[in-house]
Order: C-alpha cells, then sequence, then structure tokens
C-alpha cells in the first residue's frame, strides 16, 4: 500500500548544507555492512496518545536470517504501510547518518533512521530502481526511496525532522528479497546487476517529495513498482 500522496517541499531551508560528507581518499572503504539492525513495536506517547512503532531498532550480532519479507526478529507495527515484498528491508548509509549527525550537532544513536541494514562505502540513495545486491548468502534488489512519516520525527525527537529529511536527497532505500539467505555485519556488499537506466532512490525521492514535476523521469525504470507507476501516470495524463 502506498503512504499517502506526497506533497513537494523546497529545499535550502532550515539550514541544512548541500555539501556532501566528505572521506579522505586513504579511507576509502570498501562496500560492506556495518551492522544488522531489528526491533520489536513499542508504545509510545504522542500529544496525549499511545503510539505503537517499531522505528527503534538496535544491531544484533552474528548470522541474522532474512526469509520472506522480514529480517529475522524485525517486525512493522503497521503493516498497511510498512513492510511487505517492496519494503522488506530498509538500508541506510553510515556516511549519510555522519552527515546527519553534523548538521544537527547531536549523537543519534543506534539506527537513526530504523533502518535494517547500516553500509559503508555504498552509494545508497545513488542506487538505480531495480539494482541487485549481494550480501552475504542473500540476494536484494532496489525497490524505492523513502515515503518519510511522523514516526521519524518521534525518533529523532522533533516532529518537524521529516519536513527537513525530505528536503535532503539522502533517503536511504528499500529492498526487497530476492534470495533468502543470512547477513551480518561486516559482510561485503556486491552490486551484481545494474538496470540501463538512469532512475536513482534519489531522483524518486525528489519527484515525490520536492518536484512533481520530475515524476514522468521515473517511468523510465522498467523495475518501478506497479502502484508507483499508476500513481505517476494518474498525476501526469
Amino acid at each position: 500500500m502506498l503512504c499517502p500522496e506526497p506533497t513537494p517541499v523546497a529545499r535550502g531551508s532550515q539550514g541544512l548544507s548541500d555539501t556532501p560528507l566528505l572521506v579522505p581518499t586513504h579511507q576509502v572503504e570498501q562496500p560492506r555492512l556495518v551492522a544488522v539492525n531489528v526491533g520489536a513495536p513499542r508504545d509510545v506517547e504522542l500529544d496525549g496518545r499511545i503510539i505503537s512503532t517499531s522505528i527503534w531498532k538496535e544491531p544484533v550480532e552474528g548470522r541474522v536470517p532474512v526469509r520472506g519479507v522480514n529480517v529475522a526478529g524485525d517486525d512493522q507495527a503497521d503493516r498497511t504501510v510498512h513492510g511487505g515484498p517492496d519494503k522488506a528491508v530498509y538500508v541506510y548509509a553510515a556516511e549519510d547518518s555522519a552527515w546527519w549527525t553534523e548538521q544537527l550537532g547531536t549523537d543519534l544513536g543506534h539506527a537513526p533512521f530504523g533502518e535494517n541494514l547500516t553500509t559503508i562505502g555504498v552509494d545508497v540513495s545513488g542506487a538505480l530502481i531495480g539494482e541487485r545486491w549481494a550480501i552475504g548468502s542473500a540476494l536484494f534488489e532496489v525497490r524505492q526511496s523513502r515515503m518519510p512519516c511522523f514516526k521519524l520525527g518521534l525518533r529523532i525527537g522533533d516532529p518537524r525532522f521529516v519536513r527537513t529529511f525530505a528536503k535532503a536527497d539522502r533517503p536511504g532505500a528499500y529492498l526487497g528479497i530476492v534470495r533468502e539467505g543470512d547477513v551480518g555485519a561486516g559482510d561485503p556488499v556486491e552490486i551484481v546487476h545494474r538496470p540501463d537506466h538512469d532512475v536513482t532512490v534519489a531522483l524518486m525521492h525528489r519527484a515525490l517529495l520536492q518536484d512533481h514535476d520530475l515524476l514522468p523521469d521515473l517511468l523510465a525504470a522498467p523495475e518501478l513498482m506497479p502502484e508507483w507507476r499508476a500513481f505517476i501516470l494518474e498525476r501526469t495524463r
């Protein structure tokens, strides 16, 4: 199921820098997993209401099975908008988390964006829709960018952060599980297939959340989820 229709937001406000976090060339890392993170639903209070969320996740050690639509030990509180075959695993780059730490001036802790997989040396937001990654004995496919909801603001501790996140081109990526297997911290991330188009996760993020004029560009990816293809065709006809 899709999230509610996205509303574009303007970039460049709230003091965000467009400058990427630069890593010295002698410190460039080989693409690999830094952590595998899981979490169970927990209840938190918001404006007098009790909200169930699984956005708080902690790293786990050893080999972790990846089966069906989940990383073992992980769960989603609201499966109407989270999880499923096209959002089975959420991955975020350690470099982007470091950039946010620099921008916000605070330690964000483990898996601050609720990611299942934390990588280093991987341009996650620059990945192509339909790109395939071999990690451990599992095979994943990049399916879509993240549509942030209010629970991200809960995790960061600032309800305004949802819009701040939308203005930055660092959405992370949702992966589908093509081949079940197991993964663990330290596993190499190998890109085994790159589609013949230029539709990146970051472009999808910009088209959905910043500039709807970019929506038709997403149709160049044959691997684009049918739900998003139908949404775009409806918006642009």
